[in-house]
């Protein structure tokens, strides 16, 4: 169970920019800004675009500088994996330290969408047991209660981060993970589809369904 929300993908002005300084071409950058405010790469700048992200990592340098925000709600399973993507990559959590016994403890809490149904009761049962040593640490303050949480937290724990990263960083993710046998994986990589020449710049060339 994987949700990503609140994509934001700026600074293509000023990547295709320096794009251009290796060969002082910028004489021949033909973007624009369209009349809803939204840059757009013209045929000139696209092209070069295209050709550089396909010559790889060392002469694409430039969609480094293409940021994307993002908020990632995933499992810890998921985040632990996530992880392997530390270089250009920012992310900043939810606090399970100060803000797991805040409010109560659901199934809805935690990625539980490919359990079978014995593996949900015992699911359940754990999230009651949770629950109550939640409580008990809200009425007592007896840190042994909320140890028993944080210790027993399981990793299908979803929890919300806000990642901010770049082109370069989504195509690494995209090659590895696309087809990765954790669906969540699918779920994210699905999504860079949608992202602004995507099929250019991301899936490098890759037919888009």
């Amino acid at each position: 169970m994987l949700q990503a929300e609140k994509w934001v993908v700026m600074n293509f002005e000023n990547a295709i920019r320096g794009a251009r300084n290796a060969m002082n071409s910028w004489d021949r950058s033909d973007s624009y800004y369209d009349p809803a405010g939204r840059f757009v790469l013209g045929a000139n700048d696209l092209k070069l675009a295209r050709q550089l992200a396909r010559a790889g990592s060392d002469h694409r340098k430039f969609l480094r500088q293409v940021f994307v925000s993002v908020d990632i709600t995933a499992p810890l399973y998921w985040w632990k994996e996530f992880d392997t993507y530390k270089v250009g990559t920012v992310a900043c959590s939810t606090s399970t330290m100060h803000k797991l016994h805040a409010r109560p403890l659901t199934r809805e809490d935690f990625s539980h969408d490919r359990l079978s149904a014995a593996a949900t009761v015992q699911l359940d049962s754990l999230i009651a047991f949770l629950e109550a040593e939640r409580q008990a640490y809200v009425q007592t303050k007896d840190p042994l209660h909320w140890h028993n949480l944080i210790q027993l937290l399981p990793s299908s724990y979803r929890q919300l981060r806000t990642v901010s990263c770049n082109y370069e960083v989504l195509i690494n993710m995209y090659a590895a993970r696309k087809n990765h046998k954790l669906p969540e994986w699918q779920t994210l990589c699905g999504m860079f589809k949608d992202l602004p020449y995507a099929a250019e710049l991301i899936l490098l060339g890759e037919e888009v369904p």
